[in-house]
């Protein structure tokens, strides 16, 4: 690194959500290797990229001053998307699908870029699913933007790494559009 080069931490408010249908047979291949596809919107907040470790105690007998412990199960928080509602009803078309039995899991790909719009790191989540739709508060006495909300539940969240996956996926990703 040149003297005087400083690497900022990266900012939380560039971000892309993109979801696919978990049953697709390009899903895999889309969501493994980050490919971009359009965002389904733009979102304000993106939280619950969350996961934890529970851990069992055991108390060793003869052994008082220490308590072991061990991996056990891990948690997925639920991923909660807000965004200003807007003309589009596909956040709510996609909870209702499931209201009326005939709900399809999606896969998603949620992408932190830099200021320059260029991935910095992409988080894939697999067969979500929308478990809480939550409409605007309204209120006449303010003026705020009405907010939507959907939390989605999944199977597990892993770190697309940027880089060299990212030229692959640009390839693979104009071969998709053009047969999409």
């Amino acid at each position: 690194m040149a003297t005087g080069t400083r690497i900022d931490p990266v900012s939380n408010y560039n971000f892309l959500i993109t979801l696919v249908d978990s049953s697709s047979s390009l899903a895999s291949v889309t969501v493994t290797l980050g490919i971009s596809k359009p965002a389904v919107g733009g979102f304000s907040e993106c939280s619950g990229l969350e996961v934890s470790l529970q851990t069992e105690e055991h108390r060793e007998g003869g052994n008082n001053g220490t308590v072991l412990k061990f991996p056990t199960r891990i948690n997925w928080a639920n991923i909660k998307l807000r965004r200003g509602v807007t003309t589009s009803s596909d956040l709510w078309d996609w909870h209702y699908s499931f209201v009326e039995g005939k709900g399809k899991r999606r896969d998603g790909i949620i992408t932190l870029q830099d200021d320059q719009h260029k991935p910095v790191r992409s988080w894939r989540f697999s067969r979500g699913m929308p478990v809480k739709w939550t409409g605007p508060a309204l209120n006449a006495a303010q003026s705020q933007v009405a907010i939507e909300e959907l939390e989605i539940a999944h199977e597990g969240i892993k770190v697309i790494k940027a880089g060299a996956l990212g030229q692959v996926a640009e390839a693979v990703g104009g071969i998709i559009n053009a047969l999409s």
